[in-house]
């Protein structure tokens, strides 16, 4: 099975998923609570040398344990992964902790792991949510790395799986996606931030007028930066703090705590001049999963 046949199957696969399991693909797509919603177990914990494993219903499934050692992305597109071994009826599978980026393409990956990692992607990144977030950050298609980057910030995934799904959307080409991909997220971060010199796992979150009503999921480092001209932060509930790169210069950035539990929401309200009203927003702390699934919120 080649790639394309693979994505032929999961993208059917994730849609029938999205229904079955009453997903909006409008929106940013919670692959936990879609895991509770089928009756998947699911539990993490810090595991060397794997990003995850499926236990199909024949071994006493279905279950899902996650690494609990990767950051919030890595460990949603694991979930996502494992879920479309469940949904598409594969047996018991461990899937080894090597970066999919490094392996994409590779003619070597069983079907089932194809399929499973195509589904991922579908399932993770519907269009109508892609089509959405490019609305907001383009009005359109992709023309830059940055905005396939805010693309990935909108949708809870990784850079350069967002650069190669486009592709299969068929909203940026393959030869300027070969570009894009080569480009370090670590320098988008920094371009976006002003230039700023940012912790490595952190990530950047553009505020713009488009934002207002928006819930943007991030987690404890991640910073969020205003791209308003004279705006301000008028409002930073607990767990969401100002920021600057170098303690004193003063920046319309914030930055998320561990003071903002996993799964609670920040509220955060902009004060931009040309507009009578404060933009308003909601910061909810996407954390890694640890633990059973009782306890992860939803």
């Amino acid at each position: 099975m080649n790639w394309a046949l693979a994505h032929r199957i999961a993208s059917i696969a994730a849609i029938q998923a999205h229904r079955d399991l009453g997903i909006d693909r409008t929106q940013y797509v919670h692959v936990h609570r879609a895991l509770g919603a089928a009756d998947v177990i699911g539990m993490a914990q810090p595991m060397p040398r794997l990003f995850g494993v499926y236990v199909c219903p024949a071994d006493n499934g279905p279950a899902v344990l996650l690494n609990a050692s990767l950051n919030a992305i890595t460990q949603r597109h694991t979930a996502a992964h494992e879920l479309g071994h469940h949904r598409l009826g594969h047996r018991t599978a461990a899937d080894e902790e090597i970066d999919p980026a490094l392996r994409w393409g590779n003619g070597n990956w069983p079907e089932e792991e194809k399929t499973a990692e195509a589904f991922a992607a579908w399932f993770l990144m519907p269009l109508p949510a892609v089509r959405a977030a490019l609305e907001r950050i383009c009005v359109g298609r992709p023309s830059r790395p940055e905005h396939a980057y805010r693309v990935a910030r909108e949708l809870g995934t990784s850079y350069a799986g967002t650069v190669r799904h486009l592709v299969n959307l068929r909203l940026l080409d393959a030869g300027r996606a070969g570009q894009w991909a080569k480009i370090p997220p670590a320098s988008l971060r920094s371009a976006l931030a002003g230039g700023a010199s940012l912790p490595a796992q952190a990530q950047v979150h553009m505020i713009t007028a488009s934002s207002e009503g928006q819930t943007v999921y991030a987690d404890a480092g991640d910073v969020l930066v205003l791209h308003l001209e004279s705006a301000f932060f008028d409002v930073l509930s607990k767990g969401l703090e100002p920021w600057t790169c170098d303690g004193s210069t003063p920046l319309a950035s914030a930055v998320v705590t561990d003071e903002l539990p996993p799964g609670e929401k920040g509220l955060v309200e902009v004060a931009a001049p040309p507009y009578s009203h404060p933009l308003r927003l909601t910061v909810v702390r996407e954390a890694p999963r640890f633990g059973v699934d009782e306890t992860w919120p939803a």
